[in-house]
């Protein structure tokens, strides 16, 4: 199992929070729990996530987060709060990512776990 953590960017090229890299003979990552905090005392946040998958070819180059890949739409976090979102298991090929993006700067953090597949 591996843990990554780090803040959420404001921005969708900035936020790039995860991208799945594999070793033979492993397939792909699992991700079994996504954890985000508000680590703010009066600021409300939103986090808006997408599930990104390769954009394939040669190199397996990551894909583009746009609304056809969002799994979360500005989903309000208030200060000092946590969300859990470890109801669904997502598996990731090879270069597939998880971009997060909020509308405040170095407000929420962002922890995922994963297990190799």
């Amino acid at each position: 199992m591996a843990i990554t953590s780090s803040v959420v960017a404001t921005t969708i090229g900035s936020g790039t929070v995860y991208t799945s890299t594999v070793t033979s003979p492993q397939v792909g990552n699992a991700i079994t729990c996504i954890m985000v905090c508000n680590t703010t005392s009066g600021t409300n946040a939103t986090l808006t996530l997408y599930v990104v998958p390769s954009s394939g070819g040669a190199g397996l180059a990551v894909g583009s987060a746009g609304t056809s890949n969002m799994v979360i739409n500005a989903i309000p976090i208030p200060a000092y709060e946590t969300v859990s979102l470890d109801q669904e298991k997502l598996v990731l090929g090879p270069y597939d990512s998880i971009v997060a993006v909020s509308n405040q700067a170095t407000t929420l953090t962002i922890t995922i776990s994963t297990l190799p597949v």
